[in-house]
């Protein structure tokens, strides 16, 4: 028998969830499990590790927002998928698109799969390229980034706590574009280290 499951989280302890939780009550949640400051990017938030726990083949999950549960394009594509592959639904109360539930959701949301990784496939292709013609014309790379290794790791482990990017560029010393293009790098390096452990 199918069972609506919600899910809920807000990203410091001093944001109330309740709204999310009457929401997904509303919408027919039988059970909503909560994560109260806990991070999107962080995948062993407690909560959610009981959520995937509970969910069975022909449940579905009801979310307020794609970002209840992914921090990032690539995280939410492959939590759907990982979703797909046990039976189990996912369908968003704020985002039409996201309803598996429905061939008209499964088939929206095969499309917007293909679109983030062709993306994806073509930012790393573009990025092969200039680093070739870089290297070709002498040079080892771009600009040297401000972002060393342990910024890096600093901004990665602030943003985990629930920080902005803006915050994290004022304690850093740096811009806020530094640091985006320094956590979507750690994402990238620290997902692709993730699938090859699997």
């Amino acid at each position: 028998m199918s069972t609506l499951v919600g899910y809920a989280r807000v990203s410091t302890r001093e944001q109330n969830p309740a709204s999310q939780v009457a929401e997904l009550r509303a919408a027919g949640a039988v059970r909503v499990f909560v994560d109260h400051g806990e991070s999107s990017r962080i995948e062993d938030r407690p909560d959610w590790l009981a959520c995937l726990d509970y969910l069975r083949p022909g449940d579905t999950l009801l979310i307020r927002a794609l970002d209840r549960i992914a921090g990032s394009e690539k995280m939410a594509i492959e939590t759907i998928g990982n979703l797909d592959e046990r039976g189990v639904n996912i369908r968003s109360l704020t985002e039409p698109m996201i309803d598996t539930t429905t061939p008209m959701g499964r088939a929206l949301f095969g499309i917007v799969a293909v679109f983030a990784q062709l993306r994806v496939d073509t930012i790393r292709e573009n990025t092969r390229r200039g680093l070739a013609y870089a290297r070709a014309q002498g040079r080892v790379g771009g600009r040297p980034t401000v972002m060393t290794p342990e910024r890096t790791a600093a901004a990665a482990r602030l943003h985990a706590e629930g920080e902005s990017i803006a915050h994290i560029a004022r304690v850093l010393g740096v811009g806020a574009s530094s640091v985006s293009r320094a956590l979507a790098k750690w994402d990238e390096e620290h997902g692709q280290e993730l699938a090859h452990s699997a």
